[in-house]
């Protein structure tokens, strides 16, 4: 393989999610399911079950974050009209 192939596939090895935090800003998410982990209390009900998602928001997820790492509430109220 190539230098440019190694690269590559160390990027993609190297791409770890944190679903802890905003797929979009990074900053942490304040996702229930991930302060029940992290603290080992039964999950409450989450923020996100009333709230709206724009497919602008959405389309703003990098690929490899889709289904793994919740969008932060200021990521989702900054798109909300």
């Amino acid at each position: 393989g190539s230098v440019l192939d190694a690269i590559q596939h160390n990027d993609s090895m190297d791409k770890v999610i944190d679903p802890s935090k905003c797929p979009i800003c990074g900053e942490p998410n304040q996702c229930a399911q991930e302060i029940a982990k992290a603290t080992g209390t039964p999950p409450e009900r989450c923020w996100c079950i009333t709230a709206t998602f724009s497919s602008e928001v959405l389309d703003r997820v990098p690929e490899e974050a889709k289904n793994k790492a919740c969008i932060c509430s200021k990521c989702v109220s900054a798109t909300a009209f």
